[in-house]
């Protein structure tokens, strides 16, 4: 194929036009200062408002010079002018990708020899959709791909003649393959197994409830090492005496001076000079270099530099760690800020970009009116779905593990640093002026470190609790996995692999609570539909063991009806619905079934008992269930069994209740004969006498 030559088309928009248009700027940033349409690469930080979101460039000599002008053009429309009718504005990280994924459509139009954009014919598309077939990946990756491609139609009027494809490429036969289109609304994020979810959540848990102090007293003591003035270098004596009580504090503790060095005998001597706040040329002057030559031939020189902090939490009643050279303190520190962040992550259900904006005194504690219930709140800011690029301001309620996290932050940083997830002061990445926070990859890598730490210590410890490998590999962490895998996990509340039932159901409420303050940010809506797809694969169980056959209880016919119609949607569609399929079934074929321990209701809006039959588009409050009066009940065998397990709890308590007041007694007399006349009604295997 031969070389082509650049397009001749003539650009539409002024060489000098500011590529950001009126996007809100970053604050200090003149708009004057900012890319220019003419410009080689265009700079979009200071339109990119998140804090944790990294510099942000289009260089555009990566794409093939016959397109780069029509590009650009395309390009300019995405950042500064408005969408078209019915298409959505994107977000500065957004049309990155876009970039990305453009120059893979035009670098693959240029090997097809095809000098403008206009020359693409529907079977060059055809072609097109069939080498991003080929080329394998995942169907939402290659749809992205034929997104970008279609902007080209979309944007037809913002660019040149030549820049325009000739036909909507939907139209082309098979280019959703099959037809389907996009995939809807279901969240394609993997959530993070049990078995890995589980020792994940422990261990960072002793890093923020049992190691934390140890590491930040180390800190503070490496802070202070590196915040004294160095004055007073040139004071001599005064240097010399300051030693002279330092040696004598190793002399006493029986400690090696720090070794480590290239230099005399392989002692610290700049970690020496730091120790008493003087210069290294102090520390090395004849007078006293004989008096730390004294103290070496006395005590000895150590094989590395070592704090004095000493560490004291423990695990399983030993020193978690023995004394660490100061070398390690960045990545003890990294892996603290790594534990922190999954246990604010995951125990608040709050997305990246709302955690990395945490800041300095975040966090209250209030009291209801009565004064014995209280709730932490942590604020910060909201951006998904709030149609502002510098966000809105929300509140989280949380549990006191959260809180704990954040005050560890706080400490580590100290007051200097207002962002909590910022880089901290001792990794090999700070940078003095900076007060921004990790970028998303940076805390996926610490992530993924502090899994690696975990199965390290506990393959040199011996100990059984290790992250362990998924199908052969271990399981790669990002920070987009740990709100879908909380939704999940609220969805289905399991029993005692990650936390107890009951604390599990707390932080569940706390959680919708807090969400319910911020209505747009789609947990609520996460949370929901994961719950729809437990309650879905619960009823295809019901129906594949018959179970809507041996229903009881007053809407016991009208149950069975409604699981006989799903249990025939789940047939015809021939096999076993996948997640996908589930999710699409229960969105269009709900049956409005909600399985419990006592009951299952057959929901009817208008029998309800549990909360106003006014509000039809919400489910029903189990929670609030009145089972003895309400009409959408209906009894599975596993309803009876819990309802007879109910009762010999309550025989138990009338039997050894001599204690118990006689109001209270006669009350569980009362709910005793309830449930024992409502049984005998329903259930015709159990008889009156059977049911007491």
């Amino acid at each position: 194929m031969g070389l082509i030559a650049p397009s001749p088309t003539v650009g539409r928009t002024r060489p000098d036009a500011p590529v950001l248009g009126s996007r809100p700027l970053r604050r200090g940033v003149s708009r004057s200062k900012t890319s220019r349409f003419e410009d080689d690469i265009w700079d979009l930080t200071p339109a990119v408002l998140q804090d944790h979101v990294k510099a942000v460039t289009l260089r555009w000599s990566t794409i093939p010079a016959a397109f780069r002008l029509v590009t650009k053009e395309l390009l300019f429309a995405l950042l500064a002018h408005k969408p078209p009718p019915g298409q959505p504005g994107l977000s500065i990280s957004s049309i990155r990708m876009k970039f990305s994924e453009v120059k893979g459509f035009l670098t693959w139009a240029e090997k097809e020899g095809i000098a403008s954009i206009s020359e693409i014919t529907p079977q060059l598309l055809a072609r097109y959709n069939t080498a991003l077939i080929a080329a394998g990946g995942t169907v939402d990756r290659r749809d992205r791909k034929r997104r970008a491609a279609r902007l080209f139609w979309i944007y037809r009027e913002a660019l040149p003649a030549d820049g325009r494809l000739s036909l909507d490429p939907p139209l082309i036969e098979g280019w959703h393959e099959g037809g389907t289109g996009r995939r809807g609304r279901d969240n394609s994020t993997p959530r993070i197994p049990e078995p890995v979810m589980g020792p994940l959540l422990v261990w960072s848990l002793r890093f923020v409830n049992d190691f934390a102090d140890d590491i930040l007293a180390a800190m503070a003591e490496w802070t202070a090492l590196h915040t004294r003035s160095r004055r007073g270098s040139g004071e001599g004596r005064g240097a010399r005496d300051r030693l002279a009580l330092l040696l004598d504090r190793y002399r006493a503790a029986g400690r090696p001076l720090p070794g480590g060095s290239a230099g005399h005998r392989g002692i610290n001597m700049r970690h020496l000079a730091r120790e008493i706040d003087c210069s290294q040329r102090t520390v090395t002057e004849p007078a006293a270099r004989q008096l730390v030559e004294a103290a070496a031939d006395q005590v000895g020189v150590a094989d590395g530099t070592y704090l004095w902090t000493g560490f004291e939490g423990r695990l399983d009643g030993l020193p978690w760690q023995e004394q660490v050279p100061v070398t390690e303190l960045p990545n003890l520190v990294r892996l603290l800020h790594a534990a922190a962040y999954v246990v604010i992550a995951y125990l608040s259900g709050m997305r990246d970009s709302e955690v990395k904006h945490l800041r300095r005194g975040c966090t209250s504690f209030e009291r209801d009116t009565s004064g014995r219930i209280g709730r932490h709140r942590v604020t910060s800011q909201a951006f998904k779905g709030e149609g502002t690029p510098a966000g809105v301001e929300a509140t989280w309620i949380v549990g006191a593990p959260v809180v704990r996290a954040i005050e560890v932050l706080e400490e580590l940083h100290g007051p200097g640093q207002r962002r909590l997830f910022a880089i901290p002061r001792v990794s090999p990445h700070f940078h003095r002026t900076s007060q921004r926070a990790k970028a998303s990859s940076s805390t996926n890598d610490d992530l993924r470190h502090l899994a690696g730490w975990i199965t390290d210590y506990c393959t040199a410890h011996g100990r059984p609790d290790v992250i362990p490998l998924v199908s052969g590999h271990r399981w790669i962490l990002r920070t987009s996995q740990f709100r879908r895998t909380l939704a999940w996990f609220i969805a289905r509340r399991p029993g005692g692999s990650i936390a107890g039932a009951i604390q599990y159901r707390h932080l569940s409420v706390q959680m919708f609570e807090g969400y319910a303050g911020t209505s747009r940010s789609g947990f609520r809506a996460e949370a929901q539909q994961e719950q729809a797809l437990a309650r879905g694969e619960q009823l295809a169980a019901m129906v594949e063991g018959h179970e809507h056959h041996r229903l009881h209880g007053p809407a016991a016919a009208e149950a069975a009806e409604r699981l006989k119609k799903f249990g025939d949607r789940i047939r015809f569609m021939g096999s076993t619905p996948d997640e996908a399929q589930m999710r699409k079934l229960m969105e269009r074929e709900d049956p409005r079934i909600y399985p419990g321990t006592y009951v299952t209701c057959n929901d009817n809006p208008g029998r309800r008992l549990c909360m106003p039959s006014t509000d039809t588009s919400a489910s029903p409050s189990l929670g609030d269930c009145k089972p003895l009066t309400c009409k959408n009940v209906a009894l599975t065998p596993a309803n009876v069994e819990a309802w007879q397990a109910h009762l010999a709890r309550l025989e138990d308590r009338i039997e050894h209740g001599r204690a118990l007041a006689p109001l209270v007694l006669d009350a569980i007399g009362r709910r005793r004969d309830d449930i024992t006349g409502y049984l005998a009604k329903h259930d015709p295997n159990c008889t009156a006498t059977e049911a007491s």
